[in-house]
């Protein structure tokens, strides 16, 4: 099981062109500098180009994107778990709606990382597939509609829902696997009523990333915890 303090709060940086170069970076820093002021357990997920430079300079945890249910070997253009071990990451997210992976795939996945200490975060979209990928053993499941990514309306308002269900879902599969939800938050409020909802923690990007001021923008998410 992951060590992660909880609530959980993990930054997705994606693609966007706030990230390119040395904004990554600048955007773990201000991650790590709201951590260290707020004591609040914050993960960043850098793109692969930039993973191993950020988990040699973060004292926060550093996760992958993505990765392959790939071994090491003839595995051209792949991020085998082995790869994102050697980088001094953590973990990774799994199956993100940006980034599907089949059902098989993600339970081999799963089964890698854990065999390289890695912790894992499969995203899901429901309550019933995220029971599924439950039954798999991941550390984290984290509930995402995807009609609500990237929007202004928080999963918490629109379908808070599926937040209580799926940790009803996935508790009744294994305790031990813990929830996060995303989607559209973008507040301390949204922050707060997942918790109340029964989330573990969230799972954020563009209120972040793309925000003026990043530290601020995530101080103001993480107020509440």
């Amino acid at each position: 099981m992951s060590e992660l303090r909880l609530p959980a709060v993990i930054v997705n940086f994606k693609a966007y062109a706030e990230v390119e170069g040395a904004g990554a970076l600048r955007l773990a820093e201000a991650c790590q500098e709201v951590a260290e002021q707020t004591g609040v357990s914050i993960v960043v997920c850098p793109p692969a180009t930039s993973l191993g430079e950020i988990s040699r300079v973060a004292t926060i945890p550093v996760y992958a994107q993505h990765v392959d249910a790939r071994r090491p070997g003839a595995a051209t253009g792949r991020l085998t778990p082995e790869l994102i071990r050697a980088t001094g990451a953590k973990g990774s997210l799994i199956n993100h709606s940006e980034h599907r992976l089949l059902l098989a795939d993600i339970g081999a996945v799963v089964t890698m990382c854990r065999e390289n200490d890695l912790t894992t975060v499969v995203c899901t979209d429901t309550s019933a597939t995220s029971a599924g990928a439950a039954s798999l053993g991941p550390d984290f499941i984290a509930v995402e509609p995807p009609e609500l990514i990237g929007g202004n309306i928080s999963v918490t308002d629109a379908q808070p829902e599926v937040v209580e269900h799926t940790v009803k879902a996935v508790q009744r599969i294994d305790e031990n696997v813990r929830v996060l939800c995303g989607a559209g938050i973008k507040t301390g409020r949204d922050v707060k009523r997942a918790v109340e909802l029964g989330a573990d923690g969230v799972l954020l990007a563009s209120g972040v990333v793309k925000a003026k001021e990043p530290t601020k923008a995530l101080a103001d998410l993480v107020q509440y915890l």
